[in-house]
């Protein structure tokens, strides 16, 4: 298994039932195909260029455990949401 680190976007505009709707669809996947190690709501911040006409997002950042194989399923859960702005996923590196 290979620790990952994602971060996603989610619109300002929406309420935060909605928002908390998005987090916990990603977390629900995660649940189901990973193991989360942490997870942060870094809140709302101002964008560093505008985002299809957003300058500001919630910053949500998760941290996980598990194979490769899920993360195409994960980016597309990113893409199909369109509450959803960002996001990325990135492999982090083992400190042995």
């Amino acid at each position: 298994m290979n620790s990952y680190e994602t971060i996603f976007l989610i619109k300002d505009d929406i309420t935060e039932e909605q928002r908390n709707a998005v987090v916990d669809t990603i977390k629900q996947y995660l649940n189901e195909n990973a193991s989360i190690t942490g997870e942060e709501n870094i809140g709302k911040k101002k964008l560093a260029y505008e985002i299809r006409r957003y300058e500001y997002a919630y910053y949500y950042l998760i941290y996980f455990n598990g194979k490769d194989s899920i993360i195409p399923g994960l980016e597309k859960n990113y893409r199909t949401n369109e509450d959803i702005l960002k996001y990325i996923t990135v492999k982090k590196e083992r400190m042995d």
